[in-house]
């Protein structure tokens, strides 16, 4: 892209600056919908149901990118707590976790909040379902084992083939949560089977 002598950017290229890449390509226009012969009610419809499907694929990649920084945490505090760090010196184990703690601040860096509605009834199911799932992680340093069998019995009564015994408190907890409150807790408790079964093998 050329800019001129005093560094501003030709106009014919202005619009092409966004890119392939920008947030806004494919929405759909107002204007376009105002140039439709539909009636104009069917015109409104239509286009909201486009901008409804734009919302639902923006929720749903906000809750990926939400999964992949929370991996990233999990796997650099499993850096951070390997034995394998005893294996370092004392100024390599300082230098690592240097290291570490500024791939740790950049991330946390990175806020995604996706909000779902949810009635009084329902808050409190997520928050006991929370507070439990919190439990294994707090009890973990002490019972490391019991805390794995703990969470098994927890993502058991998330799945509807169970391969092992249910916690039926967590199992009455999460009935009473949202869909998508399900669907997040089920995945922060296999992410937490995956950094047990990750720490097993460190």
């Amino acid at each position: 892209m050329e800019v001129d002598g005093s560094g501003c950017i030709p106009p014919n290229t202005e619009s092409n600056i966004a890119g392939p890449s920008s947030p806004t390509l494919g929405l759909p226009r107002i204007d376009e919908a105002e140039s439709d012969p539909t009636p104009p009610k069917e015109r409104f419809v239509k286009l909201l149901d486009q901008l409804e499907n734009h919302v639902e694929r923006l929720r749903r990649e906000a809750a990926r990118l939400e999964e992949e920084r929370d991996g990233l945490l999990a796997t650099l505090d499993s850096l951070r707590n390997s034995e394998s760090m005893a294996d370092l010196d004392e100024y390599e184990k300082d230098e690592v976790m240097r290291y570490c703690d500024r791939i740790l601040s950049r991330c946390h860096t990175v806020e995604l909040t996706i909000k779902t509605n949810r009635n009084l009834q329902q808050e409190e199911a997520l928050h006991q379902v929370n507070a439990l799932i919190d439990n294994i992680v707090l009890v973990a340093r002490s019972d490391w084992c019991g805390s794995k069998s703990r969470c098994e019995t927890f993502l058991n009564a998330c799945i509807s083939q169970p391969i092992g015994p249910i916690d039926k408190t967590f199992e009455i907890a999460i009935l009473g949560c949202t869909l998508d409150d399900q669907k997040k807790i089920k995945k922060r408790l296999q992410g937490l089977m995956d950094y047990f079964d990750k720490m097993s093998h460190i």
